[in-house]
């Protein structure tokens, strides 16, 4: 038996249902790190994995609320504390119908690497509620975000644990949330990030992981030897604020990014998205993407019931580069088989673990240039730690200035994935690279730290 496979034996009894996501996670980063297991015992006599897969606690709490009609509706919040190694906790809210304990140990798990090869002082942490945002008014949102930080801000601080965003926690209801931190406790600092620009929050913010993922993709290319992204067919999954983002910085570099989606159906665009109209449907009216053709009749719109079994209709089409920017597992081995099969040349992860171990595993083996969601989409979570920066010295960064911070940043972390493969015999395997070096960096902190 591997030491690898020894590791992951001994956490077999936290493959439950709830914990699949989390388990899937753990295991790829054990596989990847068991050639530093193997030529430096330390790590195992000091029990590190042990140590960092069990989060440092779980917190768990009651939110109740009054909705539009007056009647009191109840949600369960949480935040995973996972690891304060390297600085504060540090990682976002996720308010959605799925979310549950097992989803945001694996968000928070895999929180504390990406934190690490960032090299910013910042631990790992995720948290949120079941509360569904979508249908409800904004007084009913505000109301909600009011009850859950009555609740939460006993456990977070600008020097213990600093939230940020996610999928369905946008500058709106951080907005909220700051208000009522603010109202309870009487201070006003850092203690959240991804606020409106007019009371702390940084530029840049909002476009930092889509612009990051773009930015490393043309770093990684580089390396690898590969033609740029410019005057390429790109094809992006998603419409939330990564995927936008995304699109926009294509375009930007002169890129043609054809395709988006979201829950119900798939846009594709021979002429290339237009940014602008996505961003009325989704960021202003939060409304559904069939809307885009009514505007533009050339474009297509394949609803999700009509995708292919096993597939998604996103990566049928020909591309040179691949960004899925959705939700975990939504490309699947038949998904990376059709990429393959239409020649692209390089998938880079906007969304957090959008890749099945079968299609990660098969694009690797066809020499697809892989670039994983824990170091390509640290964009987000770098320029958070430049809000923190600003917030602490009570100053403010113009637009230029975190761009070049953040193209620097990813540079860097593009560049460490890429050594650290080569140091460790896997060269061009980034998946291998990022987890070794994410995880060494905080092995060596805790190691450093004591029990």
């Amino acid at each position: 038996m591997t030491i690898a496979e020894q590791e992951i034996k001994k956490f077999e009894n936290s493959n439950c249902a709830e914990n699949a996501v989390f388990y899937q996670a753990m295991e790829e980063v054990i596989y990847s790190i068991a050639p530093l297991l193997e030529s430096d015992k330390k790590y195992t006599e000091h029990a590190i994995l042990e140590r960092l897969i069990v989060p440092d606690r779980v917190i768990k709490f009651k939110v109740t609320w009054l909705d539009d009609s007056n009647k009191i509706q109840v949600n369960t919040g949480y935040r995973v504390q996972y690891n304060n190694a390297l600085g504060p906790y540090k990682g976002g809210l996720r308010f959605h119908p799925t979310v549950n304990e097992g989803v945001l140990k694996f968000l928070g798990f895999e929180q504390i690497l990406k934190n690490s090869l960032t090299g910013l002082p910042i631990g790992g942490a995720k948290g949120g509620s079941d509360f569904d945002p979508k249908g409800k008014s904004d007084f009913e949102v505000m109301k909600f975000c009011t009850a859950f930080m009555t609740e939460l801000h006993k456990y977070i601080g600008p020097r213990m644990d600093v939230p940020a965003g996610d999928i369905g926690v946008g500058s709106r209801e951080i907005g909220y949330l700051f208000g009522t931190y603010k109202k309870v406790t009487s201070k006003y600092e850092g203690v959240l990030t991804g606020k409106p620009f007019f009371f702390g929050g940084s530029l840049m913010r909002p476009e930092a992981t889509g612009y990051g993922v773009v930015y490393f993709t043309q770093s990684m290319l580089e390396i690898e030897g590969k033609e740029s992204l410019e005057g390429k067919v790109c094809a992006v999954s998603g419409a939330g604020n990564v995927a936008i983002h995304a699109i926009e910085k294509l375009l930007q570099i002169g890129a043609l990014p054809v395709t988006c989606s979201d829950s119900k159906g798939t846009i594709y665009d021979s002429r290339g998205i237009d940014i602008e109209l996505l961003k009325d449907i989704k960021l202003n009216r939060r409304a559904s993407l069939r809307e885009y053709i009514e505007v533009h009749t050339e474009a297509s719109y394949t609803p999700v019931e009509e995708y292919p079994e096993g597939g998604h209709a996103v990566w049928e089409r020909e591309c040179y580069a691949a960004f899925p920017c959705a939700t975990q597992n939504e490309l699947t081995e038949t998904d990376a088989q059709n990429l393959i099969n239409n020649g692209c040349v390089s998938v880079t992860e906007g969304a957090n673990m959008p890749s099945t171990p079968q299609a990660t595993e098969l694009l690797q083996k066809n020499g697809v240039c892989f670039g994983p969601a824990k170091a390509a989409n640290a964009g987000g979570v770098a320029v958070s730690e430049f809000e923190m920066s600003q917030n602490a010295s009570m100053s403010r960064w113009a637009f230029e200035k975190v761009d070049v911070k953040l193209q620097d940043t990813m540079q860097k972390i593009c560049k460490r994935v890429a050594l650290t493969a080569k140091d460790y015999g896997v060269e061009g395997n980034y998946v291998d690279g990022a987890n070794i070096a994410g995880f060494k960096k905080v092995a060596d902190a805790m190691i450093a730290e004591g029990l």
